[in-house]
């Protein structure tokens, strides 16, 4: 499906828009043109050199706001697959700067929207986050919100064959600004600060975001909101994993910040299939298409009362396990 296509990841800078573009120009090489859409120029020149032109030729960068339509339609023409993944991400810079990540979570989303429906955008994959599940902070809402208008934008598409899905996971290991770099970084002064003993989060690598990311972009048939069967870890074993000798001061949550995190509430449940590996969160009123595939491959509803959280999951990482991943996927020289 991707020989002579066009794909274009927004936010493309990020860590997840890097390990996508590695991913797709290593095991893709027959598509045509990726395109890296972001509005941050130093990061496209640093991203640039990772990727030389001589050795990825298929990879292009446009500057641009997903807060800009016009732009948006520009940069669209002629691509057929698009990843959403731009957004404001800190929760506490969000709670400080409301209409800005209102105009960039919500705005852009319909932007993206509109702008796909106007062009032959042939798939969408919208990025989400389990704090858009019951939220409680502006980030978690507006993530809810983009949920929402991309799950919606297959009821307005009329003739057009466009398909709009959603993915909706948990923490990205060694992403920028995520917990476990954070920590590596403070471990030096010798003192790791905990927001809660009881914090939980749910965790999953970089690859595990790429592999559902792909899965949705080459399997949704449309409204599909995918969540991954992934494992939770405590706030605390994080720190002990990292830096065992450290003090580990209780600080206090955040403004906005919740102890454990939901992917999918016992709300949800009524809507909620299990895929296998992953959960599929339907809409209340599925398309004949998404019905047909529920209905072929015979996937199970979740039972009544279903929740999932970070809390009350059934798979944990441990400390020997976390030092394990970090070495893994974070840090290939990091020691105890």
């Amino acid at each position: 499906m991707y020989e002579d296509k066009v794909l274009l990841i927004t936010g493309g800078t990020g860590s997840l828009g890097k390990a996508l573009a590695h991913y797709i120009l290593s095991n893709h090489p027959e598509i045509k043109k990726l395109i890296i859409f972001s509005r941050d120029e130093q990061k496209q020149f640093q991203m640039a050199q990772e990727f030389p032109s001589n050795q990825y030729p298929q990879l292009r960068f446009f500057i641009g706001d997903v807060r800009d339509l016009d732009r948006l339609k520009r940069a669209f023409k002629e691509v057929d697959y698009v990843i959403h993944a731009a957004a404001m991400k800190h929760v506490h810079i969000a709670e400080y700067n409301p209409e800005e990540c209102i105009r960039t979570n919500v705005d852009g989303a319909q932007n993206v929207i509109n702008a796909c429906l106007e062009t032959d955008v042939d798939r969408v994959v919208a990025l989400s986050t389990d704090k858009a599940c019951a939220p409680i902070n502006l980030y978690g809402a507006t993530k809810l919100t983009s949920d929402k208008l991309f799950i919606a934008a297959n009821n307005i598409k009329g003739w057009n064959p466009i398909r709009f899905s959603v993915v909706r996971y948990g923490n990205v290991m060694g992403s920028n600004g995520s917990v476990i770099p954070f920590f590596i970084n403070k471990k030096k002064t010798g003192t790791l600060p905990i927001t809660d003993s009881e914090m939980t989060r749910f965790n999953i690598s970089l690859q595990g975001g790429v592999d559902m990311v792909m899965h949705a972009l080459e399997h949704a048939v449309g409204g599909e909101l995918f969540v991954p069967k992934i494992p939770s870890y405590k706030i605390t074993d994080v720190a002990e994993a990292i830096g065992p000798e450290c003090e580990k001061p209780v600080v206090g949550i955040r403004p906005g910040e919740k102890i454990h995190e939901e992917m999918i509430t016992s709300s949800d449940a009524y809507n909620t299939y299990d895929f296998g590996k992953y959960y599929v969160i339907v809409p209340t009123v599925p398309s004949k298409a998404l019905k047909d595939v529920l209905e072929s491959n015979n996937y199970p509803k979740v039972p009544k009362g279903f929740k999932y959280n970070s809390g009350e999951n059934e798979e944990w990482e441990t400390v020997e396990s976390l030092r394990d991943l970090i070495k893994d996927h974070v840090d290939p020289d990091f020691k105890v």
